[in-house]
């Protein structure tokens, strides 16, 4: 069993795993095993049971990592026996049997509630689902304003759309209440109103940093710093 914690890395909706490309390479610099799997986006519930299933199949100790709604998922997922820290970038960190949109309604709506657009897709043996994606003329602006134009250019277009239905479901689990936990805000975000940030790591008692200026789309602006949050917990975990 290796004595370093493998990282895996669970992106948020809206993007993909290629979203964690610069904090791969910080941590692979510093030969941390890494592993950065595909979210499904399908619910909160299925989505977590796949990131508890990924986690429980690596051998030794993981940390988990979740951007975004990511931090839903490594709340629920979290409480897999090999999992011995959490680190939240830019994320929720719901209480057991409290939503996200209950967490976020504590707060003033950001931005990107009024900009997401709908679409449907279909569900075997039942009527279509509607997920959403956010409107790619706002996505720069509210999902990665200090990343380059060139870039989200791309990125409004290549979105993952999540299933609505994930802003609904009550997470079952919070483990951040059993586990050491980091928080990583984005002073900038206008996807994830700040203080829902802000509120989840004063509620679980977690180390936090602020990174000043950061949009939502922290990993890919500032990898850097981001992974220097990972490898801190990867060394308090060893």
């Amino acid at each position: 069993m290796s004595a370093t914690p493998t990282v895996l890395l669970v992106h948020g909706a809206f993007a993909d795993a290629g979203s964690w490309s610069g904090v791969v390479a910080e941590l692979q610099r510093d030969s941390i095993p890494v592993v950065a799997p595909p979210n499904p986006l399908r619910g909160l519930a299925a989505d977590a049971a796949y990131i508890a299933s990924v986690a429980a199949q690596i051998e030794g100790p993981v940390v988990l990592v979740g951007h975004s709604y990511g931090g839903a998922l490594i709340s629920v997922a979290g409480t897999a026996e090999n999992v011995v820290g959490l680190v939240y970038v830019a994320a929720y960190l719901p209480d057991e049997g409290e939503s996200l949109g209950e967490l976020q309604g504590r707060f003033p709506l950001s931005a990107l509630v009024s900009n997401l657009k709908e679409t449907t897709y279909p569900v075997q043996g039942g009527e279509p689902a509607v997920e959403v994606t956010i409107a790619a003329e706002a996505f720069p602006g509210i999902f990665a304003a200090d990343v380059p134009a060139e870039v989200t250019q791309v990125l409004a277009v290549t979105q993952r759309p999540l299933a609505a239905g994930a802003f609904t479901e009550a997470a079952t689990a919070a483990a951040w209440r059993t586990k050491p936990s980091w928080v990583l805000v984005a002073g900038a975000d206008r996807a994830i109103n700040p203080d829902v940030q802000r509120f989840g790591a004063e509620r679980a008692g977690a180390k936090a940093v602020e990174v000043e200026g950061a949009s939502h789309a922290v990993a890919l602006s500032r990898p850097e710093e981001v992974a220097a949050v990972i490898r801190e917990a990867v060394r308090a975990t060893a």
